[in-house]
């Protein structure tokens, strides 16, 4: 009787073990699938950025770094090419001395400074 009981036991954990198994498989396929496409969305802002420098339709990020900096000091942590409406930007995201996290919005044409939000 109790070699029965052991042996459910046994079956039982097997059984719960292939399944948490199967779990992280299944997270691990779904990260596989999801994260080529955001690599090449990352991609795709970076020779969207290198053509428009290239071509002088967009000013060097150095330099809107520069820009964004001047008014704002503090370190870039994020930077992303966005078109808003048919105007080309970069959200530009500082974090400052004091902890905080600005997001700074710039026309990568012109430079100009658009845009200013606390990040959350």
């Amino acid at each position: 009787m109790a070699e029965r009981g052991c042996q459910r036991f046994v079956i039982r954990r097997a059984t719960r073990d292939a399944m948490a198994f199967a779990r992280i498989l299944a997270s691990v396929l779904l990260l596989v699938l999801i994260l080529p496409a955001s690599a090449l969305a990352d991609d795709d802002d970076a020779q969207r950025a290198w053509r428009g420098t290239r071509s002088g339709e967009f000013l060097p990020f150095a330099r809107l770094a520069e820009i964004a900096l001047g008014q704002f000091p503090g370190r870039i942590v994020e930077a992303e090419l966005d078109d808003d409406d048919g105007r080309i930007i970069y959200e530009i995201k500082i974090l400052q001395r004091n902890g905080r996290v600005l997001e700074v919005e710039i026309d990568a044409r012109t430079g100009r400074i658009l845009d200013v939000d606390e990040d959350d």
